[in-house]
C-alpha cells in the first residue's frame, strides 16, 4: 500500500477532474471504478475509485483518492494497492507508488 497525501490550491471537483483527465490519457488500461460527491453549503468531498493494468505484476492495482476542503483548503489524500504479484507474498514491484505518484504529476503546481 502507498499514500500520499497533499494541500492544493484548487477547488475539489478541479483536482478530481484532473487525477481522472491525467491518469485516464496516461494509460489506456486505466478505468475510472466509481466516483461518489457530497456537498454541504460551500464544503465538498469527491472519492475517487481508479484501476489500472500494470505488466510488470500482470495484476489490477486500485486508487482510492478523497479530496474535501473541510478544513478550508483542499486536501488530498491517495491510497494505491493491489499491486503485489503474488496472492501470498506481499511484494509490490513499484506499481502501488507509481500508480499514487501520478495523482501528484496530475496535480502539478496546483500542489501547496
Amino acid at each position: 500500500m502507498s499514500v500520499r497525501e497533499f494541500t492544493v490550491n484548487i477547488s475539489p471537483a478541479l483536482a478530481m477532474n484532473a487525477i481522472e483527465a491525467y491518469i485516464m490519457k496516461e494509460d489506456a488500461t486505466g478505468t475510472l471504478i466509481d466516483w461518489y460527491v457530497r456537498l454541504v453549503g460551500e464544503h465538498e468531498v469527491h472519492v475517487l475509485i481508479m484501476e489500472k493494468y500494470y505488466m510488470r505484476t500482470s495484476n489490477r492495482a486500485s486508487l482510492t483518492v478523497t479530496i474535501d476542503n473541510f478544513g478550508g483548503d483542499t486536501k488530498v489524500h491517495a491510497v494505491a494497492s493491489g499491486g503485489s504479484a503474488s496472492p501470498f507474498l506481499r511484494i509490490d514491484w513499484g506499481a502501488e507508488k507509481d500508480f499514487v505518484n501520478s495523482v501528484e504529476a496530475a496535480l502539478g503546481t496546483s500542489i501547496i
